[in-house]
């Protein structure tokens, strides 16, 4: 059975006012200095207490006691005393302000303290697990009162239906109702194996890629990823012939390691691979550069610490992380028209594959 909002002693009556109305209208200065006065004993030292004037605080309990109707206190030139309806109200609302005092304390120390909390992230599935998760370990060692939950899920997040406080997004930002912090430009490849390139060779142009194997991604949607690519001012989207689909990215990028076809994936997922000569890309001049990884939250009011160093701490790693490709052209990006012509010309040595001869000859100049 659930509890209700308000207990049955603040429920409308049908023979008198709202009383929930009646505690709305009462001034909550007005109580603080009512049990500042109860404390110290009199309107000065409850003053100080305060930190406001004596008589501005004589004003605050003149105002209650009209509104209640009651006088609280007996005032003498030599004393300040309560009287039996003050003692009652006083022991009725010192146990609730004292615990209103305590919950802005909780508040002020979660924000100025050390961060503490739960922590709910949502990230894609695999820039949560290439990225995200390694990095959570440091994190935690950083940060021991932020406990975290990770959720993978390639589909839209929905921050208040699934309470996640940071969401790692991808592509193009276009919800308005969230902040979102590009960490880094999500630069979109178009790869395939050595052994691919050394049998089939390299599309030379975006219409070729039609001619080639494609490894495609199903989105969360249910949809085809279509590889996008920059034109001039235009975009071109593809969809290439494929004899395998997969609905999650380490797969595509498993299948195209293994030499089954080539396709367009994020620089995070392939950036090792390139630099290790296991694949190798081409088309760099057509990548579309539109695209991000972003931190995404509802509002920037308020952040709780444990929000704030959770995304500075993301932040600063993922971009010092080395996830993307040089800005200069690197060796790993073949000309298809170099790369057709060398392996027709050179024979793979005694023991040594055409993964290891395409991954060597990627080094001569263009």
């Amino acid at each position: 059975m659930s509890t209700p909002l308000f207990a049955p002693s603040i429920t409308p009556s049908p023979l008198g006012p709202d009383s929930l109305a009646d505690s709305f209208a009462t001034s909550y200065a007005g109580v603080v200095a009512f049990i500042a006065v109860a404390v110290e004993g009199n309107f000065a030292k409850a003053g100080d207490r305060l930190g406001i004037g004596r008589s501005a605080v004589s004003r605050s309990v003149q105002k209650l006691e009209d509104q209640l109707g009651t006088r609280l206190f007996v005032r003498t030139t030599r004393s300040t005393s309560l009287t039996a309806e003050g003692r009652q109200f006083y022991d009725q609302c010192h146990p609730g302000v004292a615990r209103i005092v305590q919950a802005l304390d909780d508040m002020r120390e979660l924000r100025e303290g050390p961060p503490s909390g739960h922590l709910r992230v949502c990230s894609t599935v695999g820039f949560g697990r290439k990225v995200v998760a390694p990095l959570l370990h440091g994190f935690c060692r950083a940060n021991p009162g932020i406990a975290v939950d990770l959720l993978l899920d390639d589909g839209p997040t929905d921050f208040a239906a699934d309470g996640v406080d940071v969401s790692f997004r991808n592509g193009r930002m276009e919800d308005s109702q969230v902040i979102a912090k590009k960490i880094i430009p999500m630069q979109m490849l178009l790869c395939a194996s050595p052994d691919y390139a050394a049998a089939h060779g390299l599309p030379a142009s975006v219409d070729d890629i039609l001619d080639h194997r494609g490894v495609n991604f199903r989105l969360a949607s249910g949809r085809i990823f279509e590889w996008e690519f920059k034109l001039g001012d235009r975009l071109q989207k593809v969809t290439p012939p494929a004899m395998l689909t997969f609905n999650d990215a380490d797969l595509v990028l498993q299948a195209v390691l293994d030499g089954h076809g080539i396709a367009q994936m994020a620089a995070y997922q392939v950036c090792d691979h390139l630099r290790a000569g296991t694949l190798v890309a081409c088309l760099p001049q057509h990548a579309p550069d539109d695209r991000g990884h972003y931190l995404c939250f509802l509002s920037r009011q308020h952040l709780p610490a444990r929000m704030r160093v959770f995304i500075d701490y993301m932040t600063e790693h993922i971009r010092g992380s080395g996830l993307l490709p040089p800005p200069a052209p690197p060796r790993y990006f073949l000309t298809p028209d170099w790369l057709n012509q060398v392996s027709k010309s050179i024979e793979p040595k005694r023991g040594e594959d055409a993964g290891t001869r395409v991954s060597s000859l990627s080094s001569a100049p263009k």
